[in-house]
């Protein structure tokens, strides 16, 4: 999807959900990681996550629109456009946004390093490696070895 077909999308669901058109700027921005998108208000622009549209399609990734256009709409008549606002979250229900976005999935997994006693087989799931000559079992001070 290109930028102007981008800024066709949000228009067309501006005029849909809202009846006003938006006129403003609207961009990819493929450095935003843990959020589906933001409006920035002191630039009028709406910046999104390209990889919900790929990891979750259009019906996500229309409401992450949906959500960045109450935040632009109420902006410019002047009403309270941030999250905690009774005007946001009228206009939220308004027009079926949602709150919040599904997380992304993680690429890498959680547990990385492995650990196990020696002596009475304690288990330890690390994210982050230890140094096994420096550290010892918590329960019986055996010697730890790496599993994976």
């Amino acid at each position: 999807m290109n930028a102007s077909q981008l800024h066709q999308l949000v228009n067309r669901i501006s005029l849909t959900y809202f009846d006003k058109p938006f006129i403003d700027s609207v961009a990819f921005n493929p450095r935003l990681r843990t959020t589906g998108g933001r409006y920035l208000p002191s630039q009028r622009k709406i910046e999104l996550n390209e990889k919900y549209l790929t990891v979750y399609g259009m019906s996500e990734f229309e409401g992450i629109i949906k959500h960045e256009l109450c935040h632009y709409h109420l902006h410019i008549e002047g009403k309270g456009y941030k999250h905690g606002d009774r005007d946001f979250k009228w206009l939220l229900s308004k027009t079926g946004s949602p709150r919040y976005c599904q997380p992304l999935p993680t690429l890498k997994s959680e547990l990385l390093h492995k650990y196990r006693c020696t002596k009475c087989k304690q288990v330890y799931r690390r994210k982050r490696r230890i140094n096994t000559s420096k550290f010892c079992c918590g329960k019986c001070y055996g010697k730890l070895i790496k599993e994976i």
